[in-house]
């Protein structure tokens, strides 16, 4: 396995720290609105990392967080707690705002065959974590407090400001807004915060704890250090995130998590998802591309559909969603569910020994498919490899194996595929060939079997005069 580390900016061969297991943390979303496709992709990329190490025979412990408390709308500290601003807009409290939309997240993943991590952890149920790693910080000088919060001095973390090779110093300190006035007692305009004080802007804060440092909560960066370390140790092998978490929150985790426990690295391998656009553009409500699962349903798409149009995209690689794009995803998901229930109507085909030539070529699709995932996720190209099965002439049996273990990586759901039932406009066009093979015009009929084909994804098989014509 050789896979593109954030870090060092570079593929590097995939060694784990503890042999064949491998431990995963996955930054999860801010429960404090709407789930949306871009979190679609962005999860599906871990998802097949996921999946992909598993199929390679590693043992896989996969921790996500939930945010449900503390991720200000400015990474640089400024402005107003996403979970308070949710509960306003919804009028709900800010507990129901997070029960209400990490439910919407996960329903979103389960809809994209997205597997659930082994432990999710929500920042609410951890804050105890969170405070005893803020001790150790003070305990080893990297800590300060103020009248508003307590903060991580990033003056005192070496080579902070070359983490993933940005100057992270400089980007964070232009990040602050200008309009909003910082806290003056900063040492550093680019300290983060560890624990905000129920006083000042916060006074009124719904949801805090009682601390060393007086009643507060959390800030957002603490609680991902301090949860994957709970679970997967003081080091551990991935860490996954958006391109945005590049600049400020990951630079930030590491500094906190080495600064508390003196061991570097703090994970060996970061993996960051690039982003989606749609219609060409960033994906935003005012412009009226903002779109949910819910609304590829409503427009008559399976989100599996989606999942398989994220798939022919290197995660590294940028993506334009457009709807002229999905159906085209549609139309291939069609036709491979089409092939694999026309082998299952073949399953009582007795397996034969495969002949050398054909046992030669059904290595070689497994050694390729295998090859691809293991070359930093070259997922378009594992993709082409499923579809060269497909339409290969290895047996049905062998070809449905083949299938079957490919998309244990994929999870299109293949094993599942039932046969579709026809859309009106593909119903009149069988009915249609019908009539013209019926009077002779196998031309124009032929024109349209390729048309069900290439536009819809359906094979069109005709047989015998006493059965039906197709």
């Amino acid at each position: 396995m050789r896979i593109y580390n954030s870090l060092s900016r570079k593929v590097e061969g995939f060694e784990p720290i503890h042999d064949k297991k491998v431990g995963i943390y996955t930054c999860g979303m801010t429960v404090y609105d709407y789930a949306h496709i871009g979190h679609g992709r962005k999860y599906i990329n871990d998802d097949v990392l996921r999946r992909a190490l598993s199929y390679l025979g590693y043992t896989v412990e996969h921790v996500q967080n939930v945010t449900d408390v503390g991720h200000l709308v400015s990474d640089a500290d400024e402005g107003e707690d996403k979970l308070e601003k949710g509960a306003r807009k919804t009028g709900k409290t800010v507990w129901e705002v997070a029960k209400f939309y990490e439910k919407h997240f996960y329903d979103s993943m389960d809809s994209l065959n997205i597997l659930r991590p082994n432990i999710i952890a929500k920042a609410t149920d951890n804050i105890k974590e969170q405070i005893e790693l803020i001790e150790k910080l003070f305990k080893n000088g990297y800590a300060y407090d103020t009248k508003e919060a307590v903060y991580f001095d990033v003056g005192k973390f070496k080579g902070y400001e070359e983490l993933f090779g940005r100057q992270a110093l400089e980007e964070k300190k232009t990040a602050v807004r200008k309009e909003v006035k910082s806290d003056e007692r900063k040492r550093n305009s680019a300290d983060f915060a560890l624990w905000f004080k129920r006083v000042g802007r916060f006074s009124d804060h719904t949801m805090h704890w009682d601390s060393p440092w007086g009643d507060g909560f959390p800030g957002w960066h603490v609680e991902c250090s301090a949860m994957s370390m709970k679970y997967l140790g003081e080091q551990f092998d991935i860490h996954t995130g958006g391109e945005d978490h590049i600049q400020v929150h990951h630079p930030n985790e590491i500094a906190q998590s080495e600064g508390a426990t003196g061991k570097s690295p703090f994970v060996k391998y970061w993996v960051h998802a690039t982003f989606l656009t749609v219609d060409g553009q960033k994906m935003s409500k005012s412009l009226g591309n903002f779109y949910t699962i819910e609304d590829v349903v409503k427009k008559g798409y399976d989100p599996i559909a989606l999942r398989y149009l994220f798939l022919t995209a290197h995660y590294r690689k940028r993506i334009n969603f457009t709807w002229e794009a999905l159906e085209g995803a549609q139309q291939a998901l069609n036709r491979l569910r089409s092939f694999v229930t026309g082998y299952k109507k073949e399953g009582d085909e007795r397996r034969t020994v495969l002949s050398g030539e054909k046992l030669e070529k059904v290595n070689k699709f497994r050694g390729e498919f295998e090859s691809y995932i293991a070359d930093d996720l070259k997922i378009p190209q594992a993709v082409s490899v499923l579809w060269k099965v497909v339409k290969s002439s290895i047996p049905t049996p062998d070809k449905l194996d083949l299938v079957y273990s490919f998309d244990e990586v994929l999870g299109l759901n293949l094993k599942n595929a039932e046969e579709q039932k026809l859309s009106s406009e593909v119903a009149k066009l069988v009915e249609e060939r019908d009539r013209l093979r019926d009077v002779g015009e196998y031309d124009k009929a032929d024109a349209i079997r390729d048309k069900l084909d290439k536009e819809f994804g359906y094979k069109v098989q005709d047989r015998p005069a006493h059965e039906n014509s197709s």
